[in-house]
C-alpha cells in the first residue's frame, strides 16, 4: 500500500508542478507576490495529497523561535519535504539552491521568480561571494535566508560534515542564526519514492546570537542540530523521543 500511495503522490506531486507552472506562468511577469500565492496554491494542494495518499503530516515546534524578520536560517538536510515546508513555515523565505535547480522546467521558473539564492559549486570563491552578496540583500530585504549547511540530503542518523558555506553567510550577514531539526527523511526518503506514514517534525531551536567567532559558532551549530535531530529518531522501544 506504500508504493501505491507513493506511486500516486509522484504523479500528483509533479502533475501539479506541470499543470499549475503552466496556468500560472503569467504571473511570472508581475510582482513577485503573484508567483507566491499560486506557489502557496500548490503547497496546500502537495502537502493535502501527501496526507491522504501517504499518510504524512507534519507538525512544527519552537514556533517561539521563529524568526519574521532577516535571520539566517540553518537545517538539517533529509528530504525535499522540507524545501517546501520552510515557504510554507517563514514569513519569507530565500532557500539556498543549487545553481542547476534554476535550470529545471517549472520548479526552476518559480524558483528565481521568488528569488531564492541559486549557488554554483564548481566556481569555488566567486560562487561564495555571490552567494554571499545574494544573502546580505535578502536579509536587508527581512527576509529569512535558509541554507543547508551540510550541502546534500542525509540519511537519518548518518553523518556529514557542514560545509563552511554557512559560517561565511553568518559572518557576512551579521544576523542571528536558527538551527533548525527534523526527521523528515524517517517518512519521506532522502531517495527512492516511497513514502512511509507518521508525522514529520520540524524544530526551531534557540538561535545563535551574531558575532560569535568562527569556529564556535560552526562547533555550537552542529552540536544543537545533530543533538536535537538524533533526538527526534525512533528510540529503541520504537517510538520518538520527547
Amino acid at each position: 500500500m506504500h508504493i501505491i500511495g507513493s506511486a500516486f503522490f509522484v504523479v500528483w506531486m509533479y502533475g501539479l508542478m506541470a499543470v499549475m507552472g503552466l496556468l500560472c506562468s503569467p504571473l511570472l511577469l508581475g510582482p513577485r507576490s503573484w508567483a507566491q500565492r499560486c506557489f502557496a496554491v500548490y503547497r496546500w494542494l502537495v502537502f493535502g495529497g501527501l496526507r491522504v495518499l501517504c499518510g504524512i503530516r507534519f507538525e512544527v515546534r519552537g514556533h517561539e523561535h521563529i524568526p519574521f524578520g532577516p535571520a539566517l536560517v540553518a537545517s538539517k538536510h533529509q528530504s525535499m519535504f522540507e524545501t517546501l515546508a520552510f515557504w510554507h513555515i517563514l514569513p519569507d523565505p530565500a532557500i539556498i539552491l543549487k545553481k542547476e535547480l534554476k535550470y529545471l522546467p517549472f520548479f526552476g521558473w518559480y524558483a528565481m521568480k521568488l528569488k531564492n539564492v541559486a549557488v554554483d559549486r564548481s566556481a569555488g570563491a566567486s560562487a561564495l561571494k555571490a552567494m554571499l552578496r545574494a544573502a546580505r540583500e535578502r536579509a536587508h530585504e527581512g527576509r529569512q535566508v535558509v541554507i543547508f549547511p551540510q550541502g546534500t540530503r542525509v540519511k537519518p542518523g548518518e553523518a556529514e560534515s557542514y560545509k563552511p558555506g554557512v559560517a561565511g553567510l553568518y559572518g557576512a550577514m551579521d544576523v542571528p542564526c536558527v538551527p533548525v531539526a527534523l526527521n523528515s527523511g524517517l517518512y519521506w526518503p532522502p531517495s527512492g519514492f516511497v513514502r512511509r506514514p507518521g508525522t514529520i517534525i520540524i524544530e526551531f531551536l534557540p538561535p545563535i546570537p551574531a558575532g560569535l567567532p568562527r569556529a564556535s559558532f560552526m562547533s555550537e551549530l552542529e552540536t544543537r542540530i545533530e543533538t536535537a535531530s538524533q533526538a527526534l529518531l525512533p528510540s529503541p522501544q520504537g517510538n520518538v523521543s520527547p
